[in-house]
């Protein structure tokens, strides 16, 4: 069986990174865990960290993390669908929150609960997914502060999840201004400016975060190290600290060229015939998983040298050219991972988790 790691140490450093780096400009923080998928090994591992404040988009991962610490404070990080307002009061904390019908039902349902339910309102900054328009704040803020058993703890926003906006230094200082807007019209305090994500911290580097922007949301960048502006990893953090390992089922040397007749495979591709492998062989090997696990646009081969050939839904088949390295039936070849590949193979039942 293929299987992914995480490697518990590569981990401790990339939060210790993040941590400080926060710390040193008084900005809290919180782990996003939606791309655990709800694994309560990794899960665990999160909590172990010490962190505080968890996010997650699935209040079924939201349980698990009340479960095994009840004192961590949970983030439903999406507005809650009208059908899940009693698990999102009774698993979370507090969340992200766009429409003012649905606030209503929170504020009934914390009223049941005999709870407070605290609400972040995601603000549009122009990537156009979640998010009240700029124009319609006021009222909208009006409304909710007179809603019994809620209490607004932030304002927010979300950039880089659909369209691709990034967020730039003009972006942030709107959202902290409407903050600031927000308080002076109602004389009450909003703690939290949560305008950070992963996305958001080369801006720290850079020295263009403003002053306002006290919260940030990391996932990609604590598992991956990454700079998601420059492409890079930021100096100091580990890449690597979630795996893939597949095992070699089969090696065998065959022509490059398919024999027969050609038309499209299951997933809709024709294979293109290239005239200068005619007659050529080399040593294909197939990895135990396939399409059903995880897409090869994201997976990142530690070994350069061999080649995708292509992939059905339970088997992926590489070219190894002459096997200059070695490999042999049982060997585990070893992948980085992209983040949307991550979340397959965690979200995956087929593939082995393990803590190294």
């Amino acid at each position: 069986m293929a299987f992914i790691t995480l490697n518990r140490q590569k981990l401790k450093e990339n939060y210790t990174h993040l941590s400080e780096l926060f710390k040193a400009r008084h900005i809290e923080w919180a782990i996003v865990t939606k791309m655990l998928c709800g694994n309560e090994i990794y899960i665990r591992e999160i909590i172990d960290l010490g962190i505080q404040e968890i996010c997650d988009a699935r209040i079924s991962n939201l349980r698990i993390v009340k479960e095994l610490n009840p004192d961590i404070q949970t983030v439903y990080i999406k507005p809650p669908a009208r059908r899940a307002i009693k698990d999102v009061v009774t698993y979370a904390d507090a969340s992200f929150n766009t429409e003012l019908e649905t606030i209503k039902l929170l504020s009934k349902e914390a009223v049941k609960q005999n709870k407070q339910h605290k609400i972040i309102i995601m603000i549009e900054l122009g990537d156009l997914r979640e998010g009240v328009m700029g124009s319609e704040l006021v009222d909208f803020y009006g409304q909710i502060f007179e809603l019994p058993n809620i209490k607004v703890t932030g304002i927010g926003s979300n950039l880089n999840c659909l369209h691709g906006v990034m967020p730039s230094q003009d972006k942030l200082i709107q959202l902290s201004l409407y903050k600031q807007l927000i308080e002076a019209k109602f004389d009450r305090d909003i703690p939290w400016v949560t305008g950070g994500t992963s996305v958001v911290i080369p801006l720290i580097y850079n020295h263009q975060l403003p002053a306002g922007i006290n919260h940030f949301r990391v996932g990609e960048t604590l598992y991956f190290g990454a700079d998601l502006v420059n492409g890079a990893t930021i100096e100091g953090m580990h890449h690597d600290v979630i795996k893939l390992y597949a095992e070699i089922i089969e090696i065998t040397e065959k022509p490059k060229i398919p024999i027969g007749s050609l038309e499209a495979n299951p997933s809709g591709e024709i294979y293109e015939v290239k005239e200068e492998d005619y007659g050529k062989t080399s040593h294909r090997a197939i990895l135990d998983l396939g399409l059903l696990d995880i897409s090869t646009d994201y997976l990142i081969p530690e070994d350069k040298d061999f080649e995708f050939v292509g992939a059905s839904s339970d088997m992926l088949v590489i070219d190894i050219d002459d096997n200059d390295h070695g490999y042999k039936v049982g060997d585990l070849v070893p992948f980085d991972l992209k983040y949307m590949g991550a979340l397959s193979l965690l979200n995956s039942s087929y593939i082995g988790k393990k803590v190294i």
